[in-house]
């Protein structure tokens, strides 16, 4: 099973414990929405063909884990090589190790027998874990969390999750997290219109639940180059990989790198009382729409990171009007 099994098993004696547990070792971290596990389609372009029918099947065992966490978890522990074997025996798309094959694998395929090997009985059985560990975690979830302590329980075992009654300290887990919520967002499909603007409010937030402002628009000392200069935007708390969603539909005129702001995603609103209205969403880990992509309220862009000059995973979100920078806050009801 792994680079990411062995790490675990030094996080201590507590985690060791309960090895047995674990599903997956891979090379492997979104508020209340995010509880759906990726709650968009499944894009299919990003998911081999053979695959893609399992994947959407294996999505379906229950609403917290949707296709995109399917996918983005094969990826991360096999790079979708149905016959991969690590070097301590993990097995499969999956990976899973025999002994907890032995529970939770079936003949799903119908083929006359039960294998890791086989695609449809790895898949089904990566969905049906996913699901009991939801379950086995759901009691130390604040409500929106609960994607990240099933991950967590993957990579520490579910009895990490309950002795620290949450997520487990271990920095192995926290990486490994963040790594397949990175990945969810490669294979979540674009989807939009289910996000309504608040009252009060033009735009609707650009990440979930009700974020921590973390620093303000104005002006301020970089907290990278010590200049005194004006924060163009808006910074939100959020965990990396969290999803940045458009907050008004629109057309995405830039989606790239950019010098300070790392992965950035520049979108068109057209006109507004006469000005053109124009949001940023940067330092991203990941992104997930392209220059002339039309865009709903809600469509996701990317994932939280900390690229560019940045000190940390967050959601930096600008507004503009006419080329200048403008305070979000107003246009977000804040």
């Amino acid at each position: 099973m792994s680079k990411s099994g062995v790490a675990w098993a030094v996080g201590g004696a507590a985690a060791l414990a309960f090895m047995p547990f674990l599903l997956f070792v891979g090379m492997a971290a979104e508020k209340p929405e995010d509880t759906t596990g990726g709650g968009g389609g499944l894009n299919t372009k990003e998911v081999p063909k053979e695959y893609v029918s399992w994947v959407l099947k294996s999505g379906k065992q229950c609403k917290e884990i949707g296709p995109a966490v399917i996918a983005a978890q094969i990826e991360a522990e096999s790079g979708w090589n149905p016959k991969a074997k690590s070097p301590v025996g993990a097995e499969g798309l999956s990976q899973f190790m025999p002994g907890t094959w032995d529970t939770w694998g079936r003949d799903d395929d119908n083929n006359g027998r039960i294998s890791p090997y086989d695609a449809g009985d790895a898949i089904m059985a990566q969905g049906r874990y996913d699901c009991a560990l939801v379950d086995e975690v759901k009691p130390y979830a604040d409500g929106d969390n609960i994607l990240d302590l099933t991950l967590a329980a993957y990579n520490a075992g579910p009895g990490a999750v309950q002795e620290y009654g949450g997520m487990p300290p271990y920095d192995e887990t926290t990486t490994y997290v963040a790594r397949i919520k990175s990945l969810i967002s490669k294979y979540e499909q674009a989807v939009g219109g289910d996000v309504k603007i608040p009252p009060g409010a033009k735009m609707a937030m650009p990440i979930g639940g009700d974020p921590t402002v973390t620093s303000p628009y104005g002006m301020r000392e970089h907290p990278v180059t010590g200049e005194y200069k004006l924060h163009t935007g808006i910074d939100f708390d959020a965990a990396m990989g969290d999803p940045m969603r458009a907050s008004l539909e629109g057309t995405v005129i830039f989606a790239g790198w950019s010098s300070g702001y790392g992965n950035r995603v520049e979108i068109s609103h057209g006109t507004k009382d006469g000005k053109k209205v124009t949001t940023t969403y940067n330092h991203m880990s990941a992104i997930t729409v392209q220059e002339g992509q039309k865009v709903k309220t809600g469509t996701r862009v990317g994932a939280v990171g900390s690229t560019g000059y940045s000190t940390g995973a967050h959601c930096h979100f600008e507004v503009e009007l006419d080329g200048e920078y403008v305070d979000p806050a107003p246009w977000l009801g804040l």
